[in-house]
């Protein structure tokens, strides 16, 4: 990777269960980054038939919903209906909680938390995060 390489904005996290996923989103989401969030879910899937989720965003992020097809979007919600049971974004007020929020649909458990509420959304999901 050159230095004028774009640096990939999502992030794993490791968390204390292996069914409770996490990421972090560091910077803006391009069509290409939310692709890779979902080929990652995708993965955690593969491993897990249910699993929790958190994703953790600064509050300044954003979302390009113009370079995301709407059927990468529509197939997502569909997987993360089958497979998601509790859903917590953490801060990304700019568009990162809508994108978590879309990908969860109305049949996940959902809970969005401030940036400075993050505890509270661990416990929320029985789990913590890990070295």
């Amino acid at each position: 990777m050159s230095s004028l390489d774009a640096v990939p904005a999502v992030r794993r996290l490791q968390t204390d269960r292996p069914d409770l996923v996490a990421f972090e989103i560091a910077g803006s989401l391009s069509g290409p980054d939310v692709e890779n969030l979902y080929g990652l879910l995708e993965g955690a899937y593969v491993l897990h038939s249910e699993i929790d989720l958190i994703v953790r965003a600064s509050d300044d992020e954003t979302v390009e919903w113009s370079r995301v097809a709407g059927d990468t979007v529509e197939e997502g919600r569909e997987h993360a209906r089958s497979h998601i049971r509790r859903c917590a974004s953490v801060g990304g007020a700019g568009g990162v909680a809508s994108l978590v929020k879309e990908i969860c649909g109305a049949a996940t458990e959902y809970r969005h938390f401030a940036r400075e509420d993050e505890a509270e959304a661990w416990t929320w999901l029985g789990g913590r995060e890990t070295a």
